[in-house]
């Protein structure tokens, strides 16, 4: 059957993820250094990613929300210091600021627009990046958020949502992600396609691995306009 949607990953599928969080660690730990100082001098960033990985496994809406993991946490580690919940908020808020401060690959802007005038596109997402910060919106018929959503890939559902707002059988859809996991396998076992986002050129040699079969590998968004 013709592919008639795209899904996309968002996190190191159109930018690389980890110097985002490094850079919105960072500028937290900036902010509570100034405002909660109390707190900055007795909770770097190491302290509380220790931390985050112990409450992480005490509610199982951590396991999906990671913008609440966060802000719980903030407001467990300023609360031991006297600091009211509001601050919380607000270093939520500065958090998230820096979270959408991405640096797109370069081939995401006119990949995405070649791929628009071709069919429809969406997201799907166990992250919080706002796309209408990051000014990527606009591309996208559908974009669901595990955080907002209930739960995040690799479980079913979640890749069935985006199907259905798409009014699209699930064999209609290709879905798009660099983790053969929770991407590739998690919307083949729900029924759509799933094509392997490969940037770093990599090799399927880890055991957990070995068994899945994308149905397609791409280096970048181009490959996937040409495959298409």
């Amino acid at each position: 059957m013709a592919i008639k949607a795209v899904l996309l990953d968002l996190d190191d599928t159109l930018w690389p993820v980890a110097p985002v969080i490094r850079h919105a660690e960072s500028v937290l730990q900036q902010w509570m250094h100034q405002h909660v100082p109390a707190v900055a001098q007795n909770y770097n960033v190491e302290k509380l990613r220790e931390r985050r990985n112990v409450l992480v496994a005490s509610d199982q809406r951590f396991q999906y929300d990671l913008w609440a993991l966060r802000h719980t946490l903030l407001k467990q580690v300023f609360d031991e210091y006297g600091v009211g919940a509001e601050k919380a908020d607000q270093a939520m808020a500065v958090f998230a600021d820096a979270r959408n401060k991405v640096d797109l690959y370069s081939d995401v802007k006119p990949a995405l627009q070649a791929l628009q005038e071709k069919l429809v596109l969406g997201t799907v997402s166990n992250g919080f990046a706002d796309l209408q910060a990051i000014g990527l919106a606009h591309h996208f018929k559908v974009s669901i958020a595990a955080f907002r959503f209930g739960c995040a890939k690799p479980d079913p559902r979640i890749f069935l949502a985006a199907c259905e707002e798409l009014g699209l059988e699930p064999t209609e859809v290709l879905y798009v992600g660099d983790d053969l996991l929770l991407d590739v396998q998690g919307a083949q076992q729900a029924g759509l396609k799933g094509g392997w986002m490969n940037r770093q050129g990599l090799k399927i040699e880890d055991e957990r691995h070995l068994h899945i079969k994308p149905d397609a590998e791409f280096a970048n968004l181009h490959d996937l306009t040409l495959w298409l």
